[in-house]
């Protein structure tokens, strides 16, 4: 029998990507649900090519003209709630969280109540909620396989070795379009400069935070709660040429890491079919040719949101919810063109910083701080 999959972003960049893949696996893999935010051209435009028995839209009123574009009848929701009632009303094998942001999170968080396969390409889930979402995956069952480039690649090497092997892992980073300026320049860098990722085709949100690499910061988190890694075992190299992935050090200096092209299609295949490997779509890295790996040490005086995230892992409780809060109300900020581009983590920081900490969050302590942190940046650049 074929396997059922859900997308929550599927109109996004890891959304097309996984499409793209499914495509390829048309006889393993049925495209059962489909979901996105607002794009209801583009998700109309899914559903009537995959048919999925059930579409979900979160903005109601691009949800009006939705029926109008479908040429068949599959179930609809729309409203805030519409992913979670997706993911809890649509059997499944596999949910496919790739929502940008902690608008996914009730839906991941309810995939993982119902024991699914979850494959994460939500970082902020974890970083938000990781205290909450991994032990009830060890209650239900359920499955997380990362999605994301470099957590896929620790996750493929730690099968190398035991655990209590492990010595360190290192999270490789491209160094974003930024990686040689100057503070005084970075402060003067446009919209535009920011998302000219010298590597990736990523959405601007996560493009500007490869800029001020808090995508590291919300990666070292999240390693953290994925592997239940003590946080003085993650480290950060900055690697231009995004070939190397990710590595893992073990005892006995023996050091794996995972290569390949940056395409995000060979770690959401991965995501589908481990613990098998499937020929599939993505680039292939081309080990005839010349190429060089560079590895350096990163500027934390340039990129001060590395810090943030190891004193965030180190911390736990509600400081992930505002650190990921924060940063996010801070670049949408920035792209509206009201705050530097190094205001982003100035900001982020001082969040951090005031903010009421609970050491032991329930859901509720975790929403709050979360609209706290979205508040406060946006006072602060009123005062």
């Amino acid at each position: 029998m074929k396997k059922r999959v859900i997308i929550l972003g599927s109109t996004g960049s890891i959304g097309q990507n996984t499409l793209d893949v499914l495509a390829a696996l048309t006889k393993e893999w049925d495209v059962v649900g489909l979901a996105a935010g607002s794009r209801s051209v583009e998700l109309a435009q899914q559903a009537n090519a995959w048919r999925p028995e059930a579409i979900a839209l979160t903005n109601t009123e691009a949800g009006r003209s939705l029926h109008d574009a479908l040429d068949y009848a599959p179930n609809v929701h729309t409203g805030n709630h519409a992913l979670y009632k997706l993911v809890n009303e649509t059997d499944c094998d596999c949910v496919i969280s790739a929502v940008v942001g902690t608008d996914g999170l009730p839906a991941t968080l309810r995939a993982v109540e119902l024991g699914r396969r979850l494959a994460l390409a939500n970082k902020e889930a974890l970083v938000i909620a990781g205290s909450l979402m991994m032990p009830l995956a060890k209650e239900t069952g359920a499955t997380i396989i990362p999605v994301d480039s470099e957590h896929s690649a620790i996750f493929q090497a730690l099968h190398t070795g035991k655990a209590e092997e492990v010595t360190r892992v290192v999270l490789t980073a491209s160094g974003g379009p930024f990686r040689t300026w100057s503070i005084e320049d970075m402060a003067k860098a446009s919209l535009k400069d920011a998302l000219a990722h010298p590597t990736w085709d990523m959405g601007p949100k996560i493009s500007i935070d490869s800029a001020t690499m808090m995508n590291k910061a919300l990666e070292i988190i999240e390693a953290h709660w994925l592997f239940d890694l003590d946080p003085n075992k993650i480290e950060v190299v900055i690697h231009p040429e995004s070939i190397i992935h990710s590595m893992v050090e073990f005892c006995d200096g023996s050091v794996m890491a995972q290569l390949g092209a940056p395409d995000m299609r060979t770690p959401i295949q991965y995501a589908l079919t481990y613990p098998a490997r499937k020929k599939g779509p993505a680039r292939r890295l081309d080990l005839t040719a010349s190429i060089t790996l560079r590895l350096e040490v990163p500027d934390e005086t340039r990129f001060p949101a590395l810090a943030l995230g190891h004193e965030v892992a180190h911390r736990g409780g509600t400081a992930g919810a505002v650190l990921n809060a924060a940063n996010e109300a801070a670049v949408q900020l920035f792209r509206d063109a009201r705050i530097r581009f190094t205001d982003i983590t100035t900001l982020t920081q001082q969040a951090l910083q005031d903010h009421c900490f609970v050491a032991d969050p329930t859901m509720q302590d975790i929403l709050e701080a979360d609209r706290w942190a979205r508040t406060e940046v946006t006072r602060c650049t009123t005062c």
